[in-house]
């Protein structure tokens, strides 16, 4: 199984409690998700996040593909980092770490993703072909919309 690694970094003009609140409430996903994806939370409790916390969702990465996905927040040390692991969904493989560090003006935000794919060469071919780019694509419009909703006030 190859595991492929996606990590971005940004900035965050805001206080680390302010970025916490935002980016650990599961309800602030959909803002930060292209509409494209059709990204919609089927099933979560509405607790501030906590490890064990199970989240369903849909997406619908390609044209009329709609897929479940159901992710667990393995992870929390708040003010400074949360996992999220997918458990069901369309990889063989999602770890996504979230990084936040103080930077004396602001945060410092690090996501870093490590997948696996299904299907061996395929998912390989798939990867190259689409996936990869997708993945870009999704982290791209992130940076975008938080520079929108945190940035703009620079």
């Amino acid at each position: 199984m190859k595991v492929y690694k996606k990590e971005t970094v940004q900035h965050v003009n805001a206080s680390i409690e302010e970025c916490w609140a935002f980016f650990s409430s599961p309800r602030n996903l959909q803002k930060i998700t292209p509409e494209t994806m059709g990204f919609n939370i089927t099933d979560f409790d509405g607790k501030s996040m906590y490890p064990g916390q199970i989240i369903q969702y849909t997406v619908s990465p390609l044209a009329g593909l709609k897929l479940s996905w159901t992710t667990e927040i393995t992870f929390v040390k708040d003010n400074s980092y949360f996992i999220d692991e997918q458990r069901f969904g369309p990889y063989s493989f999602w770890h996504h770490k979230h990084f936040f560090e103080a930077d004396g003006n602001g945060v410092k935000m690090t996501d870093v993703v490590h997948y696996a794919l299904p299907l061996g060469f395929l998912g390989r071919m798939m990867n190259a072909l689409v996936v990869k780019n997708k993945l870009n694509t999704i982290f791209e419009y992130r940076v975008k919309k938080v520079d929108e909703i945190f940035n703009a006030k620079i």
